[in-house]
């Protein structure tokens, strides 16, 4: 059996003085919530982003006792281990632990009672930047006899509420944050995400568009903006104007939208010798995390190409294999979907799945594996391909959903949100550089995912182009 199958104990006479364990741990909101849950503690301080924004932390942060709850992880688990009696425990809380910070859980052997068998710890949190946010100590009853067991394989629990993304944000790991001008940040939720993806290192935010609105919206969302660079424009148009012309000449490395519509931004993007068009067609890919699917799944076209042609779809299929890339899936699986999965010359989308795998064939497209026309069954299930005798390495482990048209897309990314918790955060890809096409119902923490696929996909494309 594995090590890491096993749990086992350092007794009392095996310990000595300055040995000293640890553990990490990155705070998700589904750690809160799980916390309130268990303790009955619905401080709204920890549950309530409206009223978080008034305390003087501006956002919700973890119980305080979350952090003690994981110094017992590591006394119970790693030194000493089973068997383990908490005596008592002294915590100091220094600085508040908030969304997706990571903290490293350590504890030190500081002294031994010999005659008692107990041992006093010293305990320290420490987060990503290694800042201390507790500190303290704790009195145990150490074991005198060796354990060694089984590791208890704790459930599953899946929130009833959607999740947020901190998981992304985790694959977002990057020592350089990308410049990303943030296209008329006039609104709170727009000066919220761009702020917290720049406190999480992700982006460099280049705050573009009337310096009265942006201010004022910072004002209102109680967020310092002095440290970011602004751009004062007179409107959202010659925001979009100068946010592009900034990528242009490589001030900043991808954009984000804010509170102007579309296809005010993407007109600028996509004009042909002043925007940031390539020799693809745009096109927006969700990345989701679907409970219930054991893997990361992308759908597209959801937002841009409403009814794409055969030619779009080759591009939107490419810019989906690369967005997988950037996120290290090497050999996506892309499943074109139909209604049906034969084909069928009265289903012209049936006919379109079929030749773009013949053009995968061909090396038209590179990088995945293509199968299609596929049902949504048995693209996701292999229970229900297997069911229809359909033999493809695609079926049933699809890491790419195509679907035929922006209607069907969009059908399906919103009955994954609403209705399978799913999470996820998407990007206009084929442009120069990435781009954060969010909706009005994103909230910050969206934004800021959206901006950790941003930083990736810049990262891959800087690297692709050597």
């Amino acid at each position: 059996m594995d090590s890491s199958d096993q749990i086992e104990n350092r007794t009392f006479d095996e310990i000595q003085e300055g040995d000293s364990a640890s553990i990490e741990k990155r705070l998700t909101l589904d750690d809160i919530k799980l916390f309130a849950v268990m303790s009955g503690d619905i401080n709204p301080a920890h549950l309530d982003d409206d009223f978080a924004k008034s305390t003087r932390f501006q956002e919700v942060v973890a119980h305080g006792m979350w952090g003690g709850a994981l110094i017992s992880t590591v006394l119970g688990t790693e030194l000493p281990g089973a068997g383990t009696i908490y005596l008592g425990q002294i915590l100091r809380f220094l600085k508040p632990v908030r969304l997706g910070d990571v903290l490293r859980v350590s504890v030190r052997t500081r002294s031994k009672d010999e005659q008692r068998k107990r041992i006093v710890f010293d305990c320290l949190c420490t987060n990503q930047n290694g800042d201390t946010v507790i500190e303290g100590e704790a009195e145990v009853q150490a074991p005198t006899e060796k354990i060694r067991r089984t590791r208890t394989v704790l459930p599953r629990i899946r929130m009833a509420e959607r999740a947020r993304l901190h998981e992304m944000l985790a694959a977002a790991e990057h020592p350089e944050p990308v410049d990303m001008a943030v296209v008329h940040p006039v609104d709170e939720v727009s000066i919220l995400g761009a702020a917290e993806s720049a406190r999480q290192g992700l982006i460099r935010p280049v705050l573009v568009g009337p310096e009265r609105k942006v201010r004022a919206a910072a004002e209102a969302a109680g967020i310092d903006i002095a440290e970011f660079e602004l751009v004062d424009v007179p409107h959202s148009h010659a925001a979009a104007a100068e946010a592009v012309a900034m990528t242009r000449s490589g001030r900043v490395g991808a954009l984000m939208k804010g509170a102007l519509h579309t296809e005010e931004l993407l007109h600028e993007v996509v004009k042909r010798d002043t925007g940031l068009r390539t020799e693809r067609c745009l096109s927006h890919v969700m990345a989701f995390d679907v409970p219930t699917y054991p893997r990361p799944l992308f759908i597209t076209d959801a937002a841009i190409n409403i009814y794409p042609t055969l030619a779009n779809k080759m591009d939107i299929v490419q810019n989906a294999i690369d967005l997988a890339h950037a996120l290290g899936n090497a050999n996506p699986n892309v499943a074109i979907l139909s209604a049906v999965e034969t084909v069928n010359p009265k289903i012209a989308s049936t006919l379109e799945a079929a030749a773009l795998c013949k053009m995968a064939e061909r090396g038209q497209i590179r990088g995945g594996t293509i199968d299609g026309p596929l049902a949504f069954d048995n693209a996701v299930s292999e229970a229900a391909a297997a069911a229809k005798g359909i033999v493809s390495p695609v079926a049933g482990r699809a890491d790419i959903l195509v679907a035929p048209d922006l209607e069907s897309a969009n059908m399906l990314m919103k009955q994954l949100t609403y209705l399978a918790d799913a999470t996820g955060a998407g990007l206009v890809v084929g442009a120069r550089v990435p781009i954060v096409l969010t909706s009005r119902a994103d909230d910050a923490i969206t934004r800021m995912a959206s901006c950790a696929l941003a930083l990736l996909v810049a990262e891959y494309q800087k690297r692709e182009r050597g």
